[in-house]
């Protein structure tokens, strides 16, 4: 009996692992340290033949077996209980390769045991595509994929000539900040769409979006409208995560409403495509904002070598690992920097002090540095005539109406060394930059002015959440003392909750 079908996801350095521990076994050399051209030739060939690759005498490394299980139990259920298998960080064609490979061999290994053919067809191969980096590559790597004869062969016989591409909103965000994560997107799904125009085939754009606006979160109806043109061809599919299960499916007919919402958006987007910038200048302005932002963004998160243990003494990061609330460990690899620290901690952390900083920080350098040039009548323009920087904007601003500087204020002068203060003070400035360039662009005289069931909303819970605020921020200075207090992690797990609730996002 099938209900849903599942997919699978694992990281493409781990079936770079588990095809380094394969061609070591058969004396072929270390498969990681090909290039990619070497790479995608001994792929192709494999793919070809007709042998299976994997001996049976083989013996590997539990997180090399981990990976072989999970492809062997693949080829045990097949499509039909299975859907998509996901490459997240993929970042090149010989990604994608590489699992195809690995699942055309557990496949033949099951069917000779079974004595026929593996049930259900192969799964559909999704390559997601999270950092900067690899979003501007995107486009290119499914023109590599697509020009492999073999390749486009099987996606047209084995999946009715459509590919899947997913997106990443989170990892982007973490990367370069959320504006530039924002444009990244929207120019590699252009990218990918015309890649897969270009070869005649059909593209499904599977968005990786969280709960948080840091995420990619926000307003489904409005995220579809604001997709690139093209984008949205009768398909979508798109993650809903955390809290935002219950909150849009909970109930039945809230979760009836919901499916509305997405069929409707679907069918303009398809029927009526959202509209293009308008000139050319438009993405010239963007790539200005966009670069600004970035450098901005990454100075004070990655450069600035006070912000990671400002980040430590100002939230409750730290503390966030020893509770049982998350369905992943915290980080992908023990390392205390940001880089490997997941994107969702790195989001949660910061909103429960109420400063949201992933959301917003290098917004506003960006806007002020192209408003000082005299382009500000040229952003107002785009704001009421792109739809995709008009959601931008408004997804920011809704950001900082939820944000309160005194709570975040209150964090630092209880929590944080004198010596780093001056950084959260200046963080502060730094958020009334982004609010008055946010409004200049927007032509709001306050924010949140176009959303007044969001303020009220927000203003209701006030009473309710700056009390849990003050609560957790004791809390944590008597944990900080006193590490191995369970009943203080208890009631730390409680203001987190509170505060989670009070803000509707975990991250």
């Amino acid at each position: 009996m099938v209900l849903m079908k599942l997919d699978l996801r694992q990281e493409s350095g781990r079936h770079a692992e588990t095809l380094d521990a394969i061609t070591k076994y058969l004396d072929m050399g270390v498969y990681s340290e090909w290039d990619e051209e070497r790479r995608l030739e001994f792929l192709t060939r494999e793919l070809k033949g007709k042998r299976p690759l994997v001996p049976l005498s083989i013996e590997v490394a539990p997180d090399v077996k981990e990976v072989l299980d999970t492809f062997r139990v693949g080829a045990e259920l097949g499509s039909d209980s299975l859907g998509a298998y996901v490459i997240s960080m993929a970042s090149n064609a010989s990604d994608v390769l590489a699992v195809e490979l690995l699942q055309k061999d557990a496949r033949l290994a099951v069917s000779g045991e079974l004595g026929r053919p593996c049930p259900g067809g192969t799964l559909r191969v999704v390559p997601l595509f999270e950092t900067v980096k690899d979003l501007r590559g995107a486009g290119s790597v499914i023109r590599k994929l697509l020009s492999i004869d073999w390749y486009r062969e099987h996606i047209i016989k084995n999946h009715n000539g459509h590919q899947e591409v997913m997106v990443g909103y989170s990892d982007s965000g973490k990367d370069a900040g959320r504006f530039t994560a924002a444009w990244e997107l929207y120019k590699a799904q252009e990218d990918v769409v015309a890649a897969c125009t270009e070869f005649g085939i059909k593209v499904t754009l599977f968005h990786g979006r969280g709960g948080s606006i840091g995420r990619g979160g926000g307003p489904t109806y409005l995220a579809i409208q604001s997709q690139p043109p093209g984008s949205v061809m009768g398909t979508l599919r798109s993650t809903e995560q955390g809290e935002m299960v219950q909150a849009k499916f909970g109930i039945p007919q809230t979760a009836v409403r919901q499916l509305e919402i997405y069929t409707t958006a679907v069918l303009l987007a398809t029927l009526r495509p959202p509209l293009p910038p308008r000139e050319e200048n438009w993405r010239n302005l963007m790539e200005e904002i966009s670069t600004i932002s970035c450098r901005s963004y990454r100075s004070t998160v990655y450069e600035n070598p006070e912000f990671l243990t400002y980040f430590h003494e100002a939230t409750p990061q730290a503390e966030l690992g020893f509770l049982n609330i998350g369905s992943r460990p915290t980080r992908r690899k023990n390392s205390s920097g940001i880089g490997h620290l997941r994107a969702i901690p790195w989001i949660f952390a910061w909103t429960q002090t109420r400063f949201v900083l992933p959301a917003w920080l290098g917004v506003g350098a960006g806007l002020k540095g192209v408003c000082e040039k005299g382009c500000t009548e040229d952003l107002r323009a785009m704001y009421k005539e792109w739809p995709f920087f008009q959601s931008t904007i408004d997804l920011i601003e809704m950001v900082l109406g939820k944000a309160d500087m005194t709570i975040a204020k209150h964090y630092d002068e209880e929590l944080v060394s004198e010596s780093r203060r001056e950084l959260g003070a200046e963080l502060r400035r730094e958020f009334s930059t982004t609010e008055k360039y946010v409004l200049v662009v927007s032509g709001h005289e306050k924010l949140s002015e176009n959303n007044r069931i969001l303020r009220r909303l927000i203003e209701s819970r006030l009473p309710y959440l700056n009390p849990m605020n003050m609560l957790q921020v004791q809390v944590l200075k008597r944990l900080r003392r006193d590490d191995d207090n369970n009943k203080l992690r208890d009631a730390l797990l409680i203001t987190i909750n509170g505060i989670a609730a009070g803000m509707r996002n975990t991250g």
